[in-house]
């Protein structure tokens, strides 16, 4: 195997090639201003959606606002004075018998069954058998419920 390893290259002008790179990227001149840096871009991520309240979370909490403002009763669906038992409440939350509130009476009368017992048949049977405290008890853990489930 030969191998040359003579060259015929041209010597160069090593100050030749320096202007030849200067022509091609000059500096910027002295008194000329500098190019501002561009802005590093910005993302703005979305908000995630805000959560709705679902309809049986909504009809329980009206319900309770109402007994907080109107007042509790028990042994009668609307006191004289516009106090209401937990039925009383529901339905005037609901504002009819639909779905929502359907499922908010089960719910709310589950929640009852779980924290006093297992006998209760219906919400005002348990409404009138316990204290005030005890219904809200049960009302805030049937709302807490209502919200986890999405509901």
């Amino acid at each position: 195997m030969n191998t040359r390893t003579e060259s015929n290259f041209t010597p160069i002008d090593p100050a030749l090639y320096a202007k030849a790179f200067q022509l091609l990227d000059p500096a910027p001149e002295p008194n000329t201003p500098a190019a501002p840096a561009a802005a590093a871009p910005t993302f703005i991520l979305p908000a995630p959606p805000a959560r709705q309240t679902g309809p049986v979370e909504k009809t329980l909490a009206d319900a309770l606002a109402f007994l907080d403002t109107h007042g509790w009763v028990k042994g009668k669906l609307i006191s004289a004075e516009g106090a209401r038992c937990s039925i009383g409440a529901l339905r005037a939350a609901a504002g009819a018998r639909n779905g929502a509130y359907c499922d908010a009476g089960n719910l709310l009368l589950d929640e009852a069954r779980q924290q006093h017992g297992k006998q209760w048949e219906s919400i005002p049977s348990w409404n009138d058998s316990h204290t005030g405290v005890q219904v809200r008890s049960v009302w805030e853990a049937a709302i807490r419920r209502a919200h986890h489930m999405n509901i």
